[in-house]
């Protein structure tokens, strides 16, 4: 922009001093010193015509120059970096963004299901936490104090969430009763049944129990856990 706004300038002064040099050029030839002013003011109107043709063409070359380096510079031949996702978006038909979009989907599920599992975890240990409170006699019953059987409930809700405090108690009472006789019989081997989405008669027939025994083991816990919660 410079180097037009100079050459506007700089090259009609050199043409008006061309001319003028050329119309007075017969009425200063009898003058010896204005002769050689003469002489020194084509020299510098010619000199004045160099500048301005330089200036003219200089910033052009230039300018050229750095588009022709800015364009190899970074970027690469398909274009600025920023467009690769795009352009795998539209070489693929979609099929990018979709696969973006169903990984998206997928995440957000296991997020759900992991935070309905801690909801549902959170809501039982709070009823037992309320049934303790109430009833402080399912603990002692069993020779275990509140924190105790409170903590055992709450590691195994990490395993199983759907465990309900009535059955935690129910499977502990079977193992004390049971255990003796049946050491394949315990707390832990209980609630692996129950997690499996075995009731506990089917859990105790599989751990070795005939049907009639499994029933009657259950209605004797459950009498003795009532028998607890009368306090």
């Amino acid at each position: 922009m410079l180097h037009r706004i100079l050459a506007r300038i700089v090259v009609p002064i050199v043409n008006l001093v061309a001319c003028r040099l050329s119309s007075v050029k017969f009425e200063i030839i009898d003058f010896g010193g204005i002769r050689k002013m003469r002489k020194k003011l084509l020299l510098f109107a010619a000199i004045l015509m160099a500048g301005a043709f330089a200036i003219s063409t200089t910033p052009s070359a230039a300018a050229q120059g750095k588009g022709h380096g800015g364009g190899g510079g970074g970027a690469s031949p398909g274009g600025p970096p920023d467009r690769g996702i795009g352009r795998s978006s539209d070489a693929s038909m979609g099929r990018a963004d979709t696969g973006r979009g169903n990984a998206s989907d997928k995440s957000n599920g296991r997020s759900d299901t992991g935070l309905e599992r801690a909801r549902m975890a959170s809501d039982n240990l709070n009823a037992a936490d309320n049934d303790l409170r109430k009833h402080p006699g399912i603990a002692t019953d069993l020779h275990m104090n509140a924190n105790d059987l409170r903590a055992g409930y709450q590691a195994a809700l990490a395993s199983n969430p759907k465990l309900t405090f009535g059955n935690y108690v129910a499977a502990t009472r079977l193992a004390r009763n049971l255990g003796g006789r049946n050491p394949n019989i315990t707390r832990a081997a209980i609630l692996a049944g129950l997690a499996n989405g075995d009731s506990l008669g089917r859990t105790l027939q599989n751990l070795g129990l005939s049907k009639n025994q499994s029933k009657a083991e259950i209605k004797r816990a459950e009498s003795q856990m009532k028998e607890s919660r009368r306090d």
